[in-house]
């Protein structure tokens, strides 16, 4: 049976947003642990080493206009899992130190609305070092309300005109997951789009998640000339729906442009947006449009409307990137709200070469085509498409399997870049609870190159759960004997022999060590 809620809402105001904020603060780090919402597509290194690129050549563009003095505070709303700030971190340091040149400092702001997470991140092992720097700090953050950003670790508070350099956003997934009115546009006429919903009864009173899953919409549209009216805040972008559409439902990010408006508030000097998602900044493509549908992962999240946050922004002064490309996976944008925004030359160069030459959207298309060739793969393809991803622990994963059984026939000079790989990959691992254990693939992969040196230190990395697996302590006796220290290696062969009473190996081993 359905049960069905009768009364209307405005689509911004509809019970969904609140089951949205309920579910990501009862599921907190789990919504991405357990993979219910999807992270890899925006938090991958090659997304990350393209933001860090653009943010590297703003970070130049304000010392060359001398603006050294003051950091740059970069804030990520909604940075959910956070390996998407641990990678950006990562690449900038790494840049910033390469370089040696004269930039002005900067701090990275991790937000979101579930304290959940803060707590996560607070105490995860790959942020802490950041944090310690100086450079991390986090700080809850409600976008449809909040208009300054309390900092947890440093207890700076940022108010209205606090920051003499521009603020820089980064807000992948965000546009499409906040509240967002619902317009139907035709005859010249906007419409608002009431809704009204209905859940099925065996989710009454269930999780969050569950009633969403089970959530259906219905629309009445009900005339709504307020919008049409000059007084509107976005009448013009308003009067372009109704001049150039027909028959068109049109997702308005209303919440969206009033969280923005506040963050431009922090900063005396503006901000620089960088956005992925879903979504579109070309007119044409809301032509037509049906209503939309609810896209469920744990969560849910619809479209973002790309055209409208460009188009109000552009009239304000802003210089607004987005690719002259279509995009398939992900619309990479990059919003310039700054005096003067032609004069971020670096910035812009950074997005031509990083974004718009071949980018993260590029880079999901084609690994999503190569997934099912994996099979197919020879070493030196698996290598090249490695380092192209910044040694993606992803793919590795996805691959390791198939390296194994290439091992035995690639020549020795492959193993030390093999090696360099699973070195590079483990400085940009961030663990967060995989079914997989990175360090015992990594640890046995060495080991089958014969690199025991190498292996035991990825053996010892791995978790308590394989102190007891007897094929697990062999190998670290094997690892033992072979570097020269027999006593450890006498240690675990007598471990592995007391789960594995009749292993020969283990046996074998302890008599050449009488």
């Amino acid at each position: 049976m359905v049960t069905n809620d009768q009364k209307m809402y405005r689509f911004s105001e509809s019970p969904i947003w609140e089951l949205q904020r309920t579910y990501y603060e009862e599921m907190g780090i789990s919504a991405w642990q357990n993979n219910e919402v999807p992270e890899y597509i925006t938090s991958n290194p090659v997304m990350a080493t393209s933001y860090a690129e653009i943010i590297f050549g703003f970070l130049q563009d304000r010392a060359q206009l001398g603006s050294l003095s003051e950091p740059v505070t970069i804030v990520e709303l909604g940075a959910g899992s956070g390996r998407l700030a641990f990678h950006v971190l990562k690449e900038l340091c790494a840049m910033r130190d390469y370089a040696g040149m004269a930039l002005p400092a900067f701090r990275y702001v991790m937000t979101d609305l579930a304290l959940k997470n803060l707590a996560y991140w607070q105490q995860h092992p790959s942020l802490q070092p950041f944090v310690a720097q100086g450079i991390l700090d986090f700080a809850q953050f409600d976008a449809v309300q909040d208009a300054e950003l309390n900092l947890t670790e440093s207890g700076i508070s940022i108010r209205n005109g606090d920051l003499q350099q521009p603020l820089l956003v980064i807000a992948n997934y965000f546009f499409d997951s906040i509240p967002q009115e619902l317009l139907y546009v035709d005859d010249k006429r906007v419409y608002d789009c009431m809704v009204s919903l209905h859940f099925t009864d065996e989710v009454a009173g269930g999780s969050a998640a569950d009633r969403l899953e089970s959530a259906t919409v219905e629309y009445e549209y009900r005339l709504a000339e307020e919008y049409e009216q000059q007084s509107y805040a976005y009448s013009n972008v308003i009067a372009q729906y109704t001049q150039k559409l027909e028959d068109s439902h049109i997702l308005f990010p209303v919440i969206g442009l009033h969280c923005l408006e506040r963050l431009n508030q922090l900063s005396r000097e503006g901000f620089v947006l960088l956005t992925a998602d879903k979504g579109d900044h070309r007119l044409e493509s809301w032509e037509y449009c049906e209503p939309p549908q609810l896209i469920h992962h744990g969560s849910f999240s619809l479209t973002a409307n790309y055209h409208a946050l460009n188009e109000v922004w552009e009239q304000k002064g802003a210089l607004c990137l987005f690719t002259q490309h279509p995009y398939h996976h992900l619309n990479i944008g990059c919003m310039l709200m700054l005096t003067q925004p032609t004069g971020y030359g670096n910035t812009r160069l950074a997005y031509r070469r990083f974004i718009e030459r071949y980018g993260p959207d590029d880079f999901i298309t084609v690994k999503e085509w190569l997934d099912g060739y994996l099979e197919q793969l020879e070493v030196p393809q698996f290598l090249a498409f490695w380092r192209l991803c910044g040694y993606d622990a992803q793919f590795f994963l996805q691959f390791v399997g198939r390296l194994s059984e290439l091992l035995p026939m690639c020549e020795e000079g492959v193993y030390s870049d093999i090696r360099l790989g699973i070195y590079q990959m483990w400085e940009g691992y961030y663990p967060m609870k995989e079914r997989h254990e990175m360090a015992l693939e990594c640890a046995e992969l060495l080991y089958q190159m014969e690199m025991y040196q190498d292996a035991r230190v990825f053996f010892e990395k791995t978790e308590e759960a394989y102190n007891q697996n007897p094929d697990v302590l062999y190998d670290m006796a094997i690892c033992y004997y072979e570097v020269g220290n027999v006593e450890a290696a006498r240690r675990y062969a007598e471990l592995t022999r007391i789960f594995a009473p009749e292993h020969e190996g283990a046996s074998a081993l302890l008599k050449l060590n009488d």
